[in-house]
């Protein structure tokens, strides 16, 4: 088949992503010094909450093998769902200029970047997920982690990281897209990861927030990222509430989507090139 019978996915978003998905593998040195940080970071905050946990188990709203599955997931999932996981790239490429090349090109800069996102977060997840999911099943109990309470809630919770992982993705284009009006993005960067890191569950889980805090906060698109699949997974959400979670991860996949291309072409009608 030639290359103009491709499907148009392929042609060029999915070929870019695959090239750019086997660019991000070569980093194994990096991503061996995440596994070692990522090891030590999940067993002291396991360690922090059993001892909690000791003190009164029956006052939380997690039971403590939910939350250390919660926990593993979390590190062996980080650069999937940390908004501040970032192609910095695409950043100097708007702040030095370079953009200006990109627009040249025969292509949808909204679909290419969204693509080159997603390809450098599967690709530094991939070198770090199995290892640690590995280890962490070998682990004793209940320091370990364990399988999910059924198969609907394993195939519910890979569903549901699939949308937070793209919900992810959507959010932080509005991220570069934000760049464009600013001279450095890093002030930009460091409140919105900070505010996302514990707004998402990066934290604590959201479960532990105050009950009126807690159900603002659900609402919000940053319960949609790394929040609903772990809890699903751990069994924490069950039932009927399985479905409404994955329905408003993929309402904010929609929105984030959807105002991400429009700000994206009123964006680039009225863009400057610094320097030029």
């Amino acid at each position: 088949m030639s290359v103009q019978n491709l499907p148009r996915f392929r042609r060029p978003y999915g070929i870019f992503l695959r090239i750019r998905f086997l660019n991000g593998l070569q980093y194994r040195a990096a991503a061996l010094g995440g596994l070692v940080t990522q090891f030590f970071w999940g067993g002291l905050t396991i360690c922090l909450y059993a001892a909690f946990y000791r003190s009164d188990a029956a006052a939380f709203p997690m039971t403590f093998p939910q939350l250390v599955n919660y926990i593993w997931l979390q590190q062996a999932f980080l650069a999937l769902f940390f908004v501040w996981q970032n192609d910095n790239e695409i950043f100097d490429c708007i702040s030095s200029g370079q953009v200006a090349y990109e627009l040249c090109r025969p292509w949808d800069l909204y679909g290419m970047w969204f693509a080159r996102n997603a390809a450098h977060r599967l690709s530094s997840a991939a070198l770090r997920c199995v290892p640690v999911l590995l280890v962490a099943a070998l682990l004793p109990a209940p320091y370990g982690l364990t399988a999910p309470a059924s198969w609907q809630a394993f195939l519910c919770g890979l569903l549901s990281g699939v949308l937070g992982f793209l919900v992810v993705v959507a959010f932080v284009m509005l991220l570069y897209i934000a760049t464009f009006y600013t001279l450095s993005p890093l002030g930009l960067r460091i409140a919105v990861s900070a505010l996302s890191e514990f707004l998402s569950g990066g934290l604590i889980p959201l479960p532990f927030l105050p009950d009126g805090v807690r159900q603002v906060v659900n609402l919000l698109p940053f319960a949609s990222m790394q929040n609903a699949p772990f809890l699903i997974y751990s069994g924490s959400v069950t039932g009927p509430a399985i479905l409404s979670t994955m329905a408003l991860q993929c309402f904010w996949l929609g929105i984030l989507f959807l105002v991400g291309r429009l700000l994206m072409r009123r964006t680039l009608r009225r863009v400057v090139v610094q320097g030029g």
